[in-house]
């Protein structure tokens, strides 16, 4: 009757597996291109980190000091993407600072966050990461890196030639959190807001190592004991560095990432500078203290275990403590996809 169309119930049947068939063939085409896109990050990351791998070998350092995108072709799609497009989605319209600078914890270095780059790239911010002395493909002899400050030169360097109109939200994780304790200190005006990512939140007069010392010992111990020293000067002068061994890193960093993120890892960590974990901050309540501080911890962590965080953040209350489940101390390879969205609201706070 009419223009009624009448189906039987075989017909409805294979109607709706045909549907279901066709969205099944839609998310598995999907899911083909997330994992290749992913696999194609990794190689490419991959390739960076072996060639910076080489270079220190050789030169024992870096070529560049700043990474701002995970290749030039994404960085310049988004861009035309931002450029081309009627509007900015409206929650970051309201975000007043986009961009975010990303430090590094000990031994690694800007390559480490390739992932986070990408995924704030894509929401429209603008990460920055950068490399601290004697990390990642810096040129530094990491032997001569003998305090927080020298360690933190990138990052004072790009402070001091931001525009006075301009400010940044910082990102520090591990023993980068006493960079960002530094720069806050040093430059609180051009700071919008600091985030602590299962870092060192030292309070004044503590040292970076203070907060390691529940997995690794007293400094004096560590140092008169510890295997994992290097002695760039010859063994019958002080230590100069650390560097554990692969075993040793996989349980403390890596117990929750993904084999590629370890691997990545492994040919890219250089060695730790012993000088700056050593080095005594000095914080005022006029600058350090009237600071806008974020922390995220993570709670299968085995080089900050969460009770050391938790005492951290009670000892020193930041703004607001984040928390992600399920990762170890790298989040940004076993959790990037949290860290992301947690970054981004943290951005988004007024």
């Amino acid at each position: 009757m009419g223009n009624t169309m009448c189906m039987t119930k075989k017909e409805i049947r294979e109607a709706g597996k045909n549907g279901i068939g066709s969205r099944s063939r839609r998310m598995e085409r999907s899911k083909r291109r997330s994992l290749l896109e992913e696999e194609l990050l990794h190689r490419q990351a991959l390739s960076m980190a072996i060639q910076q791998h080489q270079l220190s070998q050789r030169f024992d350092g870096s070529i560049s000091r700043r990474v701002g995108s995970t290749s030039s072709r994404r960085r310049n799609d988004l861009t035309d993407q931002l450029t081309n497009s009627k509007q900015l989605p409206e929650f970051l319209e309201n975000i007043k600072t986009k961009k975010i600078v990303l430090i590094h914890g000990e031994g690694f270095g800007a390559w480490c966050w390739y992932k986070t780059i990408a995924l704030l790239e894509e929401t429209g911010l603008v990460p920055t990461a950068l490399d601290l002395t004697g990390s990642g493909i810096d040129l530094t002899n990491t032997n001569n890196v003998t305090s927080l400050e020298a360690y933190s030169k990138p990052l004072i360097i790009y402070l001091e030639n931001l525009p006075e109109d301009e400010k940044v939200i910082l990102v520090g994780h591990s023993a980068g959190g006493a960079c960002v304790s530094f720069a806050l200190e040093h430059f609180p005006t051009k700071i919008a807001k600091a985030v602590f990512l299962c870092a060192t939140m030292i309070s004044d007069g503590q040292r970076p190592f203070d907060v390691f010392a529940e997995e690794l010992g007293s400094a004096e111990l560590f140092t008169q004991e510890s295997k994992f020293l290097t002695y760039g000067n010859g063994k019958d002068k002080p230590a100069t560095g650390i560097m554990f061994e692969k075993e040793q890193m996989h349980g403390l960093y890596f117990n929750q990432s993904p084999t590629k993120d370890v691997a990545l890892a492994m040919v890219s960590m250089r060695p730790i500078p012993l000088g700056p974990m050593m080095d005594k901050l000095s914080l005022t309540p006029e600058k350090y203290g009237a600071s806008r501080r974020f922390y995220i911890q993570t709670l299968d962590d085995h080089a900050l275990s969460p009770d050391v965080q938790e005492k951290l953040v009670r000892v020193n209350p930041p703004e607001g403590v984040f928390k992600i489940k399920g990762s170890d101390h790298s989040p940004f390879f076993s959790k990037p996809q949290s860290l992301h969205k947690i970054l981004v609201e943290i951005a988004q706070i007024p």
